[in-house]
């Protein structure tokens, strides 16, 4: 199943309302608009994989939600973020203007591939072959598909063609399964065109809020202000290092990227290089070595939400794994809509370093996404740590 433009922005503005409705989304987006058509986002294999589509009120950009249109996905609405604008003409002149620095090249078409999902690029096309591919923001040259030694963490790869033929079949089922809900014939006259708390109040929809928390230093989260902060990787492959950095910065101890990357086998500034798959226990090991084992951490394979929930409410972030990425995590948000049955939408706080900034700005790079859907991306591994109790 494949959505047009118009079923996209119909279905974005209903599930953004749902979450409105729900208190997850801040009081600022009342009365904002979603604004077509949005930005396609496509496969390596040229399929169209999600639409990036602005939030704006007054002419101000307010973030933006990527919402699937391709059934490889579980559910339409994939994240929400609130802390980035996103302008699409602006980030292609930018990525040109990349472009003639690097290399001539002569090009007709260009447009935005997740190159490695969620990460993303924009592609370069002269009569519909690729010139050239520069990673968005960073404009770095993203490798050559036959460049299969490349480093994972910075690695082309298609999200359709490595998605397994019985993952794809349950992904459609359960993509369809929501499309057909939202797509209820009291419902298909709203998809309002402005984001509002009273806009399924004629017909009776309830949205209820199961629970929503965010990390704090105590459980009395009253009197103080959330406590974590967004680190951006200072290389293109040093998500890991990054990552870390993150979760230490939260217990106080402050170690910088270099270091970590020596701590964790990741090279320098000048010749990075990403986490080999095989090496994940090193995270574990790192996080224990440096805390003089203050902290005792963990590897789960393959977490589900009772992992996230659980450490989230007891205010321990964590650190997450996806296919060719690390993030961290640092709060969740559950809630139900009584139309589409017991199926809940369950999502993620999550403080991810990438775009990279470099390592003479470290204070740059990284997005804040509120909230990453949890039904609709792969999760590796999570790593966890609380402190020892003495």
């Amino acid at each position: 199943m494949k959505l047009d433009e118009e079923h996209a922005l119909r279905i974005a503005r209903l599930e953004l309302n749902a979450l409105h409705v729900a208190e997850v989304l801040p009081v600022s987006l009342q009365g904002a608009q979603v604004r077509a058509p949005g930005t396609v986002v496509y496969d390596l294999n040229g399929e169209a994989l999600f639409r990036r589509i602005p939030l704006v009120r007054s002419r101000r950009g307010l973030g933006y939600a990527d919402v699937a249109v391709n059934d490889v996905f579980t559910e339409p609405l994939l994240a929400v973020n609130l802390e980035a604008g996103w302008n699409e003409t602006t980030l292609l002149r930018a990525a040109s203007a990349a472009l003639r620095k690097r290399q001539r090249a002569r090009f007709d078409t260009t447009r935005f591939v997740a190159y490695s999902y969620p990460k993303l690029a924009v592609q370069f096309l002269l009569e519909g072959r690729e010139v050239a591919m520069l990673e968005l923001r960073s404009w770095i040259p993203v490798p050559p598909d036959t460049d299969r030694k490349a480093d994972p963490y910075f690695e082309r790869w298609s999200l359709i063609k490595e998605t397994p033929n019985d993952l794809r079949a349950e992904a459609a089922e359960s993509f369809e399964k929501r499309i057909a809900h939202w797509d209820q014939p009291k419902l298909r006259a709203i998809g309002p065109p402005f984001i509002a708390r009273e806009v399924f109040r004629p017909i009776d929809v309830v949205v209820k809020l199961q629970e929503t928390h965010e990390v704090h230093y105590a459980p009395r989260a009253d009197d103080h202000h959330i406590c974590y902060e967004l680190r951006g990787q200072q290389t293109g492959v040093w998500c890991v290092a990054a990552s870390v950095e993150m979760l230490l910065n939260f217990y106080r101890w402050r170690y910088d990227q270099p270091r970590l990357a020596d701590e964790l086998d990741l090279g320098t500034c000048t010749a990075p290089n990403g986490l080999p798959y095989g090496d994940e226990i090193k995270v574990v090991n790192t996080l224990e070595r440096l805390t003089s084992n203050t902290l005792d951490a963990s590897m789960h394979a393959t977490p589900g939400w009772s992992i996230h929930r659980d450490q989230i409410r007891a205010d321990r972030p964590l650190i997450s794994f996806i296919p060719r990425h690390s993030r961290t995590v640092a709060g969740f948000t559950e809630s139900r809509i009584a139309l589409l049955g017991e199926l809940p939408y369950r999502g993620l706080l999550v403080y991810d370093p990438w775009p990279p900034t470099d390592c003479a700005h470290p204070e740059t790079g990284g997005t804040i996404t509120r909230w990453e859907n949890f039904r609709t991306q792969t999760y590796r591994y999570a790593f966890t740590a609380q402190l020892r109790h003495v």
